[in-house]
């Protein structure tokens, strides 16, 4: 049986949600690869910006780097790291105009050991017509 879709309360001002993208520049090599401490800073810090987890799945490359991504109700997070580089590439589209965004980049950049970052936000579906 088709569900029927539900109409959902739209920040017009936003469009259907915001993609928060971080450069994450002179991190904490270790911590870039190993997947434990990866996944537990993305899973904290979504809880932290009001995210609700349903499952995650990470994977570390051999001889380095980890992948990873965090399914939550208002979208994703996802995570690249190049520990060899202390780089690592984030991603967050929330589709929660109550999902605290700052909160979870001050979050992300002082756990990852960030010396330097850089942060664009996209809004996207901006041009749906509501």
């Amino acid at each position: 049986m088709e569900q029927a879709l539900k109409q959902t309360t739209i920040d017009r001002d936003t469009g259907l949600g915001r993609h928060l993208l971080l450069e994450l520049y002179d991190c904490n090599r270790e911590v870039l690869n190993q997947v434990e401490p990866v996944e537990t800073i993305l899973k904290e810090a979504a809880l932290a910006a009001n995210a609700t987890i349903i499952e995650s799945a990470f994977h570390h490359f051999s001889p380095y780097g980890v992948s990873g991504v965090i399914i939550i109700s208002e979208s994703h997070l996802t995570i690249h790291t190049w520990p060899e580089y202390g780089y690592a590439a984030i991603d967050v589209f929330s589709c929660d105009t109550e999902m605290n965004m700052v909160r979870l980049e001050k979050m992300l950049v002082s756990a990852f050991g960030s010396a330097t970052h850089e942060r664009s936000i996209i809004r996207r579906g901006k041009n749906v017509k509501l």
